[in-house]
C-alpha cells in the first residue's frame, strides 16, 4: 500500500543533502544534489514497506537565503504580470494605430517591433 504524497526535508550537510521524511518514521538518506532527492527517497521507502505516490522537495535554507529566494519568486511573478500587462498594451495600441490608418509598417516603427510583430498583435 502506497504511503501517499510524502515531503521530503533536505538540509544541507557538508558537500551532501541529508534528507528526512516525517511521514515514514526512520527514513533518513542523503543526496548530493536535490534533483537526487526523489529517487533516493523512493528507493527507501520501498526498503521500508512504505512506498510514495509523490515526493515534495523542501530545501532547507539560511534565513538570509530564504529571504533572497522569496525575493526571487516575488520578483518573477511581478515580471510575469508585467508581462502580461504590456501584452495587452502592445495588442490595444497595434489596433489602435491600425484603426487610425497607419499601416504595418509605420506601427512597426511607432511600437519599436518588426512588422511580422504587428501582424501577430493584430490577429490576437
Amino acid at each position: 500500500m502506497s504511503t501517499g504524497t510524502v515531503t521530503a526535508i533536505c538540509t544541507r550537510s557538508g558537500g551532501w543533502w541529508a534528507v528526512e521524511v516525517p511521514e515514514i518514521p526512520g527514513l533518513f538518506t542523503q543526496a548530493r544534489r536535490l534533483d537526487q532527492v526523489e529517487d533516493m527517497v523512493r528507493d527507501a521507502a520501498k526498503l521500508l514497506d512504505s512506498p510514495v505516490d509523490e515526493v515534495n522537495i523542501e530545501p532547507e535554507l539560511d534565513a538570509d537565503t530564504s529571504r533572497m529566494v522569496e525575493e526571487l519568486f516575488a520578483k518573477r511573478d511581478a515580471a510575469r504580470k508585467a508581462q502580461e500587462e504590456a501584452s495587452r498594451l502592445a495588442r490595444s495600441t497595434v489596433n489602435a494605430l491600425r484603426n487610425e490608418g497607419l499601416t504595418v509598417r509605420d506601427v512597426a516603427i511607432v511600437t519599436g517591433v518588426s512588422p511580422q510583430r504587428v501582424s501577430a498583435l493584430q490577429h490576437a
